[in-house]
């Protein structure tokens, strides 16, 4: 008889790996499925912001905001290596939202949610401040800086994952859910492993549908009977140029369509610019920039910036779909951002809990409210249970977040001490990406050498074995892509090298089971 488990998820992105996270530190037992990498969807390809969401205050989305601005520090609390601060520049433009509008917007920015390391509002002179010189000047008048926050995406998903397993999760990638049914006061979960082609089933209690921009289709295999919740998928696309200004902050700009677009310091040489927001019908797996979207960011960023660039200026580009609820909304941009739950438990029992938007910066809070929801429709001992601890994700660092917000230069500076062979932009990579786990990593290595090959952008064996090992990286796309960017450094023979390496060493047959690391042969 296969084992019977209280949660089990489908999906590995920031909702599923949040809820798995959170369910586990309640002492449940939890089994996640996602049939791709972990964040291989909507969840990697963000804008990479901790935000409260400034121009969701124009749709009066007040509780959405609040939330978020509350979880921007809470965020950054317990993950300090991989979600940063940023400062934003708003520049005043005639014709566009009036500046008393931008100013009420930032009042209310800075009043309704728990900021309390974060720095408020200023006023800036574009003629006298570093701020102004990528700008067109004459298109401007005075400008407005806030805070929000910046957040590596993809290894923030990684990091719930890891830390939901090492409190007793199984988390499964490359397991496609392919049929579920209730039987017996159960649900019943059939997962296919698409390395091995074996299925395996799944028993548990409860069933929640974190799949995405995929919710919807998970439902249409009748697992939801009676799913009346429609996904509304919109589609983001960004761009990545060589940095266009020299200093640390953002920008934020206004459009002639009534959205913004972000202009964001972006891995110390680039600029990240985005989004695009317009609806998608396609497979979402096959979602790319358009060239028509890539125009449209380009032409933004030209009329605000002294320097304009076209495509032929973008190193790299990518697009992601957001399974955003459909409210009726006649505009994507005008598409509620909030999250909204569907339960189907018209048994009195074994809930269904399927998802429908949301943001990367309110994950927490919606893990949270998940396990109420399913709690409201669980049997009592089972709810009791969910009920446990809540609360406690907001107190505990995720894995290598266990330092102070203001710690990680020193710790940089004590790995360059222990480990003096590292190159500085390296030692900080380490740290910026591992955190306290960055010498987990490196072991007992006294030199460049122990640490094995260098594919390239200073990538060695040990971390690619480590991302293995300990992250459930299986491809050179999942360890250049999303456990790091990489592969903006790196070449394509040297990518393809690292993939042939991964193919042809054997450390996937020592990987099937992610947490104990093999060894380098000598």
């Amino acid at each position: 008889m296969n084992p019977i488990v209280d949660l089990a998820i489908i999906g590995g992105g920031i909702n599923g790996c949040g809820i798995a996270r959170d369910a586990s530190g309640r002492g449940l037992s939890v089994y996640l499925c996602e049939m791709n990498d972990l964040a291989s969807g909507t969840s990697s390809w963000s804008t990479k912001l901790i935000h409260g969401g400034l121009r969701y205050l124009e749709h009066y989305e007040f509780r959405l905001v609040r939330e978020a601005l509350v979880e921007r520090e809470v965020l950054w609390a317990i993950a300090p290596h991989v979600i940063k601060p940023l400062r934003f520049v708003l520049p005043h433009r005639q014709g566009l939202r009036p500046a008393w509008l931008l100013r009420l917007g930032l009042f209310l920015y800075d009043h309704l949610g728990g900021r309390h390391r974060l720095p408020g509002t200023t006023v800036l002179d574009l003629d006298h401040d570093a701020a102004g010189l990528p700008l067109r000047r004459a298109l401007f008048g005075a400008a407005f800086e806030y805070s929000d926050c910046f957040v590596d995406d993809a290894r923030l998903v990684t990091l719930n994952a890891m830390d939901a397993r090492e409190r007793g999760a199984t988390i499964a990638t490359r397991s496609k859910a392919v049929a579920a049914t209730r039987r017996d006061g159960l649900w019943e979960l059939t997962v296919a492993d698409s390395m091995t082609g074996r299925t395996s089933m799944i028993r548990a209690r409860a069933l929640v549908n974190a799949a995405g921009p995929w919710v919807g289709d998970v439902l249409a295999r009748g697992i939801g009977a009676n799913a009346k919740a429609k996904v509304r998928l919109v589609q983001g696309s960004h761009v990545v140029v060589r940095k266009l200004f020299e200093h640390d902050r953002a920008y934020i700009l206004q459009t002639a369509d009534g959205r913004i677009v972000f202009a964001i310091p972006y891995l110390d040489d680039f600029t990240l610019i985005g989004t695009t927001d317009h609806d998608y019908a396609g497979d979402p797996a096959a979602v790319h920039a358009t060239a028509e979207e890539i125009d449209y960011l380009c032409a933004a960023i030209s009329r605000d910036f002294a320097r304009p660039i076209t495509p032929a200026d973008v190193v790299w580009s990518y697009s992601g779909v957001r399974p955003l609820y459909d409210d009726g909304a006649s505009e994507a941009k005008a598409a509620t951002r909030d999250y909204v739950f569907e339960i189907d438990a018209t048994d009195g029992g074994t809930p269904l809990l399927s998802i429908f938007g949301g943001k990367i910066t309110t994950y927490r809070r919606l893990a949270e409210a998940a396990l109420d929801r399913i709690a409201a429709h669980a049997e009592p001992e089972f709810a009791r249970r969910l009920m446990t601890s809540k609360g406690w994700t907001a107190r505990a660092n995720l894995p290598g977040g266990d330092f102070a917000v203001t710690g990680k230069s020193a710790l940089t500076a004590d790995l360059q001490r222990d480990f003096p062979f590292l190159e500085a932009t390296q030692a900080r990579r380490l740290v910026d990406a591992y955190g306290t786990r960055a010498r987990r990593l490196l072991g007992a290595a006294r030199s460049m050498t122990d640490l094995g090959v260098t594919f390239g952008a200073s990538l060695s064996e040990a971390e690619v074995r480590y991302l293995i090992a300990e992250e459930w990286a299986r491809t050179a796309d999942d360890i250049v892509w999303r456990r790091s960017k990489l592969g903006l450094r790196m070449t394509a023979p040297e990518v393809a090298t690292l993939d042939a390496w991964i193919k042809d060493s054997g450390v996937l047959r020592s990987a099937a089971e992610p947490g104990a690391m093999p060894q380098r042969a000598p």
